[in-house]
């Protein structure tokens, strides 16, 4: 086992925040969502329209480089920006990295030495209403949106 592995959404804030963490921290990036609802079946209607997510294709090489950053890491903090998107990513990660659901998530407001170091002092957990919250609209977009094309392109030919 070797360091703390701090998981970000952005590739820039990886670089920024490493500098500012030091030699026991690995910082890396999911570069965004790391999962999408599946093309097909991706929302079962009969099961409480539960979505069903799959790990995109431009993402496997990321999720595999996390996946051994993990394996090799004491400890993992998800650190995903604080909106909706940016806790169903830090969910997508535990469930994707196999992450216990207690697995601290930390917040900043600011990318600055002092507000990432007294996030990572006081983590949180994954905001699970959040997620559903997230899940919810996304399920609503699929739906919406998949039946709202059929008729505008029916309208269109």
């Amino acid at each position: 086992m070797s360091k703390n592995l701090v998981i970000v959404e952005s590739p820039a804030k990886a670089k920024t925040i490493e500098k500012f963490l030091g030699k026991d921290y690995t910082v890396k990036s999911s570069i965004g969502h790391i999962r999408d609802m599946a093309k097909k079946n991706g929302i079962e209607i009969e099961n409480n329209f539960k979505p069903n997510y799959e790990i995109s294709v431009d993402k496997k090489k990321v999720v595999a480089d996390l996946r051994k950053a993990v394996k090799i890491s004491e400890q993992v903090y998800l650190a995903t920006d604080e909106d909706r998107e940016g806790e169903a990513i830090a969910w997508h990660l535990l469930e994707a990295l196999n992450l216990p659901k207690d697995t601290p998530r930390i917040v900043f407001h600011e990318i600055t030495k002092s507000a990432i170091t007294k996030a990572i002092q006081k983590p949180r957990t994954v905001n699970f209403d959040v997620v559903d919250a997230q899940q919810a609209r996304r399920v609503i977009d699929r739906l919406v949106g998949f039946e709202i094309s059929g008729v505008l392109w029916k309208k269109v030919s």
